[in-house]
């Protein structure tokens, strides 16, 4: 859902309410249009991780109060924000955190929210489908960022499974080998043999050899 805010005496549109986030983030492209001094933002360098795993940097946080509401039906709260730098269509996005604090109750169906006033009213903030629209729009257009996957390399060569790179015997140095003498039997496919010991009873030779000839894996 994408809502209207007020911070610093800016009306912040394209504010994505989002309860599956952990943070509070103000973008650093927002928190510049703010005209916030440096000095404010406290420095946090750990970074934080996408939804597919890709790492993106951290700028600091820093701490706005933040009013939700039109008119008399406002309501303000202090919001710890971590600024990220990170290309998105949205201005700030709220997590669980501020929706916590705000004692919300978020309807995705009804794109609305809902949660009290310091009188005890309960104050409605509807979401802005135009914006979500724009926002979603925009989002498709953006560069994708990096994935920086962890322990994992990708070899440069393109290579294509056959038969033979599934075998998991390929390459092992503990592959089976026949011990003793061999000899091959003929099977009715051209060119095509069953090699046995060279010491198998003749009975069970007859045997392995007409199995041979009726099987269509043999193989040479």
């Amino acid at each position: 859902m994408v809502v209207t805010v007020e911070v610093k005496n800016f009306a912040v549109k394209k504010v994505l309410v989002d309860q599956g986030s952990s943070v509070d983030i103000l973008y650093w492209k927002t928190f510049n249009k703010m005209q916030i001094p440096l000095a404010e933002l406290t420095p946090h360098n750990e970074p934080i991780y996408g939804f597919s795993g890709e790492r993106v940097p951290t700028k600091g946080y820093i701490n706005l109060h933040t009013t939700f509401g039109e008119g008399r039906q406002t309501k303000t709260i202090p919001i710890r924000y971590l600024v990220v730098d990170a290309h998105t269509s949205y201005n700030i996005l709220l997590g669980r955190p501020s929706i916590n604090a705000l004692g919300a109750i978020v309807s995705t169906p009804h794109l609305a929210m809902k949660f009290p006033s310091p009188e005890g009213d309960i104050i409605t903030v509807h979401g802005d489908q135009r914006a979500a629209r724009e926002c979603y729009v925009a989002s498709l257009k953006l560069p994708l960022p990096p994935l920086i996957t962890h322990n994992v390399e990708q070899s440069q060569a393109h290579t294509t499974l056959n038969g033979d790179d599934l075998d998991p015997r390929i390459n092992s140095e503990a592959r089976l080998e026949p011990v003793g003498e061999t000899r091959q039997l003929p099977l009715e496919q051209q060119g095509h043999f069953l090699q046995v010991g060279a010491s198998l009873p003749e009975g069970e030779e007859g045997h392995i050899e007409q199995v041979g000839r009726r099987s269509p894996r043999c193989s040479p």
